[in-house]
């Protein structure tokens, strides 16, 4: 009996002694803002810039609205809104752009591709936020009037990434409809390997924003205009710095 009280208090000495087990602690992100919720769609979305699917009529038009770099505008010369939903294969965007001159004077998309016209889109998989200027922990996806989708390569070049965005512009008068389907990649993403997309899901957090380069008539863009409001006097930080961008909340 003495022998086992004694060994009793030895397991008892030996649990109270041990040091406390440290909690892992859970993976840092970027401090959010501008958080939307965003509703999945439950029928198969055409990219044909028509927008008949029943998914967008419920969806909100968010404002594009924010001077990130050039001139002041007018709405007039230039205004804009957008919509998202998701699959678990995709998110899609529409955007709607009231711009009453359209320029593609570049011919070749691989140079100076943000002085022309375009619509660009920027994609944060994980929303850890941090500089992506020449790496793949964010894209900056720019589509020019002609379809092509060009980002800043790893190699500190402009490459085209058509395969991961399918879009549609379609302008009547001065305004014009974008739907696109954005294919998501995360900070894996080799350019020289075959990628994998991420399969979307309910509370999935994507860190996103929106911005459309107009020029008018000029041999540089006239106005940034961008989807969330940016601190400082330097507001074109989307192509550096993924801490500017908003979050997207993932839905049913």
């Amino acid at each position: 009996m003495k022998n086992i009280l004694c060994l009793a208090l030895i397991i008892m000495i030996s649990i109270e002694c041990k040091e406390p087990t440290t909690p892992v602690s859970p993976k840092i992100t970027k401090q959010e803002k501008q958080l939307i919720k965003v509703s999945k769609a439950h029928t198969n979305i055409v990219i044909d810039g028509k927008a008949d699917e029943p998914i967008w009529e419920t969806q909100k038009w968010y404002p594009l609205d924010q001077l990130w770099l050039g001139n002041p505008y007018t709405e007039v010369d230039l205004s804009g809104k957008y919509k998202l939903t998701w699959t678990n294969e995709a998110l899609y965007l529409l955007a709607e752009i009231k711009d009453d001159i359209l320029l593609d004077t570049e011919k070749d998309p691989l140079v100076a591709w943000w002085n022309d016209d375009c619509l660009e889109i920027f994609i944060d998989e994980d929303n850890s936020g941090g500089n992506h200027q020449f790496t793949h922990n964010a894209f900056a996806y720019h589509i020019a009037l002609d379809g092509n989708v060009v980002d800043m390569s790893p190699k500190e070049k402009g490459k085209l990434y058509n395969s991961h965005l399918e879009s549609k512009r379609i302008t009547t008068g001065n305004t014009s409809i974008w739907e696109v389907k954005i294919l998501v990649f995360d900070d894996s993403y080799n350019d020289d390997n075959k990628n994998s997309t991420v399969e979307l899901k309910p509370n999935k957090r994507i860190g996103f924003a929106l911005a459309y380069c107009d020029n008018d008539n000029s041999n540089e863009r006239e106005s940034f205009i961008g989807s969330i409001a940016v601190a400082g006097e330097d507001k074109n930080q989307g192509y550096i710095d993924a801490n500017i961008f908003g979050t997207l909340l993932l839905i049913e």
